[in-house]
């Protein structure tokens, strides 16, 4: 068993707007899946939050049973039958098992290693953890592969390109390995994206729904950010079903929030902020008078993210 206590945290990353290359630093495919850790051997999986995610992904936690006992991180993709890659068919797994005739399996893009048997590698630096991490898996199951590194920039960003289901680039340097945001990991994406919780619906009919977006702030108190642009008809039958009413009536925003200052108060119905949707905007942050400057585009609910995990004003 592992010398410390499982689920651990996780290294987190800060998002940049290029791909930073250089001597002692690892250029890592950014895969579009659910964070995770995994203690191989004995076949337990967890989310990057510490939910318990063994029943809901029994499969993969059944491979990993055939790799000597280690714990593993990386992310959980969804494989169509087709070959590509589903961010939402990882989300119909929620409080429920591998099932007949699903139409894709799951694999573990493992990216560190952070323990083999008894022995802690979090102390060691990310080319150890790397080469111990292609030993353990050279000739493991096909569900549990490593993700392809290089320190060659031009060849990370002809991986954007290439390889189905990539979003993006983690760049890791030649350090010990950090849990949170003091990794020393950034990430750089294809889109300028980024995570804000539901507070609101506002819309009258199917085709004008919107979402009326948060952040939270210090405190613990959510600030509305902006108001998305209608929802797309997969994204609302995704989301709905996932809200709960805050309030029995209507609530008000100011043209601020919701559009230019000058324009009509938005009204909108309240819900409980608890579910996060990936948003896409002109920025990767919120502007002027604390709000987007644009409307975001709603790309899809966020199952695998916390409200209280997002970025304060980000």
């Amino acid at each position: 068993m592992p010398a410390f206590d499982l689920p651990v945290s996780l290294a987190l990353c800060q998002s940049v707007d290029r791909i930073r290359g250089g001597s002692g630093v690892g250029l890592e495919p950014k895969f579009d899946g659910w964070r995770c850790q995994v203690l191989a051997g004995t076949g337990r999986v967890w989310s990057r939050h510490g939910t318990d995610l063994t029943h809901a992904f029994a499969d993969l936690a059944k491979a990993s049973r055939v790799l000597p006992e280690c714990v593993l991180a990386g992310e959980l993709v969804a494989v169509l039958d087709s070959g590509e890659l589903s961010f939402p068919k990882l989300q119909s797994r929620s409080g429920q098992g591998p099932r007949p005739n699903e139409g894709f399996t799951v694999h573990l893009a493992a990216f560190n290693v952070l323990a083999v048997g008894d022995m802690d590698w979090r102390p060691r630096r990310y080319e150890e953890r790397r080469a111990q991490l292609l030993d353990l898996l050279g000739s493991g199951p096909a569900a549990i592969r490593p993700v392809p590194a290089t320190a060659d920039a031009a060849t990370a960003l002809d991986w954007a390109g290439a390889l189905g289901g990539v979003e993006g680039m983690v760049m890791k340097p030649n350090l010990p390995y950090v849990a949170g945001r003091g990794s020393g990991w950034l990430k750089w994406r294809q889109m300028h994206s980024s995570g804000t919780a539901v507070l609101g619906v506002s819309g009258r009919t199917p085709a004008t729904q919107c979402l009326v977006l948060g952040l939270p702030q210090s405190g613990g108190q959510m600030r509305a950010v902006g108001v998305s642009l209608p929802l797309g008809s997969a994204v609302r039958h995704a989301l709905l079903p996932l809200l709960r009413p805050a309030a029995d009536t209507e609530a008000e925003l100011s043209g601020t929030v919701g559009g230019l200052p000058s324009a009509e108060p938005v009204r909108y119905l309240p819900v409980v902020p608890e579910v996060v949707v990936e948003i896409e905007a002109d920025q990767s942050g919120p502007h002027e008078f604390g709000r987007f400057r644009h409307r975001p585009r709603v790309l899809r609910v966020r199952g695998d993210i916390r409200v209280q995990d997002l970025d304060p004003g980000s």
